[in-house]
């Protein structure tokens, strides 16, 4: 679904815009990733609405978002499938509540992921030279640390959720097949 949108909409530009540089690949690959995050805050704002947990969602939404930017992490195969399971997860983790052992144990599995995996995946993707690898790391690290501070639940919850995907194993392969 997230190709087909983004080719048809790719050559509704090309076509209404045909002295464009970019061609029409460049055009759906980009839109591809624009449309994977619209789809994903879409249907887990939509999702939030109808479980009450608007707030909830939207942290999740911010700070998964600000962490992977920094750390990286795994990418599934198929954007549609991306869609479908981080908003599924997304409006998972909005239900959840915690007390105060699990939120601090979390924060710590949560930084010893971080320190140990992050920057993780960023090769191919980023423009950040990689001697400024070692800051995402601090940077990333520093995110978590707040949550020692505000004892959120759902920052809890959302850090966890993305140092996992920090993770990588001896030979493991850039994406996830889904």
């Amino acid at each position: 679904m997230l190709l087909y949108l983004s080719n048809k909409i790719a050559v509704y530009i090309k076509n209404v815009v045909p002295d464009h540089p970019a061609s029409v690949a460049v055009l759906r690959y980009s839109l591809s990733f624009i449309l994977n995050t619209v789809l994903i805050i879409l249907l887990t704002l939509g999702m939030s609405f109808v479980t009450g947990r608007t707030k909830e969602a939207v942290i999740i939404l911010t700070a998964f978002a600000l962490l992977r930017q920094v750390s990286g992490g795994i990418h599934l195969k198929s954007g549609d499938l991306c869609i479908i399971v981080t908003s599924a997860a997304f409006t998972i983790m909005s239900l959840i509540d915690l007390g105060s052992e699990p939120i601090f144990l979390l924060n710590l599995f949560s930084l010893l992921l971080v320190l140990l995996f992050s920057p993780s995946r960023i090769d191919r993707q980023t423009r950040i030279p990689k001697k400024y690898y070692p800051l995402l790391k601090i940077i990333s690290a520093a995110f978590v640390l707040t949550n020692f501070y505000w004892a959120s639940a759902t920052l809890a919850i959302t850090f966890f959720a993305q140092a996992a995907t920090l993770i990588r194993l001896k030979g493991g392969e850039q994406y996830v097949e889904g």
